[in-house]
């Protein structure tokens, strides 16, 4: 074989593997590939990356379906990842964090983990506070999804949830698309099958550090919720199917407030919570034009808007977060270091008969849309 002939093959295999779906050992986060891949339960797990004309980027795992990293420029066009997460594939198996994950079958927490459905009663694994949270110790956050289908700009994942997993009836059949928009928005579509009456209430749980560091405080980041009530809780973070105004309290975030300013307050609600890990009443009403909720650091000019279909945004203040989880970088994951922003059903909705229910029924599709839109304010 002449020479000339062993360069035209070695070129043409560089040609191949350049257009073909291979994803790049290293990222513009820094993330590399090869600590992503790994067997859990016999599925492969792997990162995937997407990205736009924008030069935003951003990562995935289908260990749990999460995002992994979302790289996106601060007002001086510096690239900084926004979310909280790991290195490598073993932080997300070996810590017990939400970081970036789907939860489900039912994200956020049924009281004492108790539902009936068709009149037959059932009882769900209790793993916080005595209730069950984001579907149980072994939920979707979990769980290896199998990867549909990925483009530049797309990532579909699936994932079966068999009949009496976690205690919740019918063979679920999930779908997560991910779509990183050109205006450079993370839009997510979730939908579902059953082919048994179940609850379904599915949820992303990114935690959102607009600083770009985990070791930074929220405090000083601009908050509005578009929501005139909120549903309170008791000592166990547990709703009671009210419905409370949020005017003169410190749920109050109608007018862009800072997340610190009143979060110390000596308010029950935050005593509870530690700080806000609250559920707001939309008055978007599944609206997908309106803002939904708006978080802006002004030490970086990062602006996060959400949209939503869904009826609630749950919004969580990193109260737990206490610096003992080492996350990308190097760098410890700080006390209230992020604001996760979940887009979903009222909190113990499957025991509230006048909250919009989360029930799914053989031959229905549960459907829910949210949007993190980025962009920069100078």
């Amino acid at each position: 074989m002449t020479m000339k002939r062993i360069i035209l093959i070695a070129l043409l295999g560089l040609f191949l593997v350049a257009c073909g779906d291979v994803q790049p050992t290293e990222t513009l986060s820094g993330l590399q590939r090869e600590n992503f891949v790994t067997e859990i339960g016999g599925k492969t797990t792997d990162l995937y990356v997407l990205h736009n004309a924008n030069g935003m980027e951003v990562c995935f795992t289908n260990h749990g379906a999460r995002i992994v990293s979302i790289m996106v420029p601060d007002r001086d066009g510096i690239m900084r990842d926004v979310v909280l997460g790991f290195d490598a594939i073993d932080g997300y198996v070996e810590k017990a964090t939400d970081f970036g994950a789907i939860v489900g079958r039912y994200a956020n927490r049924i009281d004492r983990g108790r539902i009936t459905l068709d009149g037959e009663e059932y009882q769900l694994p209790c793993n916080n506070y005595g209730h069950c949270l984001h579907g149980g110790p072994n939920g979707f956050q979990t769980q290896v999804f199998d990867v549909e289908s990925v483009t530049d700009t797309t990532i579909v994942m699936t994932y079966l949830a068999a009949d009496g997993e976690e205690g919740f009836p019918g063979n679920l059949l999930c779908r997560i698309a991910y779509t990183l928009t050109y205006d450079n928005a993370v839009a997510i579509d979730f939908s579902a099958t059953t082919d048994k009456t179940t609850v379904v209430n599915l949820a992303n749980h990114a935690y959102f550090n607009l600083d770009g560091d985990a070791s930074n405080s929220n405090a000083d980041y601009i908050f509005h919720i578009n929501a005139s009530g909120y549903t309170p809780v008791d000592s166990t973070l547990m709703t009671n199917g009210e419905i409370l105004a949020v005017e003169g309290t410190p749920m109050d975030f109608r007018t862009p407030t800072a997340v610190g300013a009143r979060i110390n307050d000596a308010d029950e609600q935050l005593q509870y919570g530690l700080g806000y890990d609250h559920n707001w009443v939309l008055d978007t009403q599944g609206d997908m034009a309106q803002v939904a909720a708006r978080l802006v650091s002004p030490a970086t000019g990062i602006v996060l808007e959400v949209y939503t279909d869904q009826p609630g945004l749950q919004v969580y203040s990193g109260n737990f977060l206490d610096g003992s989880v080492i996350g990308k970088g190097g760098v410890p994951c700080n006390y209230r270091s992020a604001v996760v922003l979940e887009t979903q059903k009222y909190p113990n909705s499957p025991n509230f008969a006048h909250w919009p229910s989360p029930v799914l029924r053989a031959g229905e599709t549960y459907k829910a849309t949210c949007a993190y839109k980025f962009s920069v304010e100078q």
